[in-house]
């Protein structure tokens, strides 16, 4: 693996004294897990958060090596962590499709969705904003892994759009996050739990 591709930061955890094993989504490539050298630095710290469009330059010498990684903010979500809505919903989404999608299977228009929802997070006045555009996420990633479901259309009403929510966390848990990745559901349990406050 030779590339560069823009990318979409989904997780990163510690590795080593200061480096750091990011989890990135990239339009032709899917998830790719890749080594960051100083992915821990204070110069780095910033560009590793979830939710981050990165270009990313990515080389291995073969395919079951863990590519090495050097990485190039281009859109930062950075200020959206400060503020408790906006961070759970990113948080939820970077966590499910990191711990949802296979190693290097190609998704454009997932990572479209994405790109877009992540968008009208940062955008939106408030969560109505881009509530629905959160079901028709889980929704699409749900048909993408084969568990087809109907996408509910509850308009804007916040109270539907949270019975809608309700009516994909079945789906989600118990298909694409079952086993070992079921904690992840603790992101999602705290979003809904701060979008209720807003009823």
């Amino acid at each position: 693996m030779n590339l560069r591709s823009p990318a979409i930061v989904l997780a990163s955890r510690a590795h080593g004294e200061t480096g750091a094993i990011a989890r990135l989504l990239t339009p032709g490539h899917g998830l790719v897990a890749a080594y960051v050298a100083g992915g821990r630095s204070r110069a780095l710290r910033a560009v590793m958060l979830p939710g981050n469009r990165v270009a990313a330059d990515l080389a291995a010498r073969s395919a079951t090596q863990l590519p090495f990684a050097r990485l190039e903010l281009e859109h930062s979500r950075a200020a959206l962590m400060t503020e408790p809505l906006p961070a759970a919903g990113i948080g939820w989404v970077c966590a499910l499709t990191a711990a949802a999608l296979p190693e290097r299977y190609p998704c454009p228009a997932l990572y479209q969705a994405l790109d877009a929802l992540l968008g009208a997070i940062a955008f939106a006045p408030s969560a109505r904003g881009w509530v629905s555009g959160l079901i028709a996420y889980e929704t699409m990633l749900l048909a993408e892994m084969g568990e087809g479901v109907p996408r509910p259309d509850p308009g804007t009403d916040l109270p539907a759009l949270l019975a809608a929510l309700a009516r994909l966390e079945g789906p989600l848990a118990n298909s694409l996050l079952a086993g070992r990745k079921s904690d992840v559901m603790a992101a999602r349990q705290l979003l809904t739990a701060r979008l209720k406050r807003m009823i």
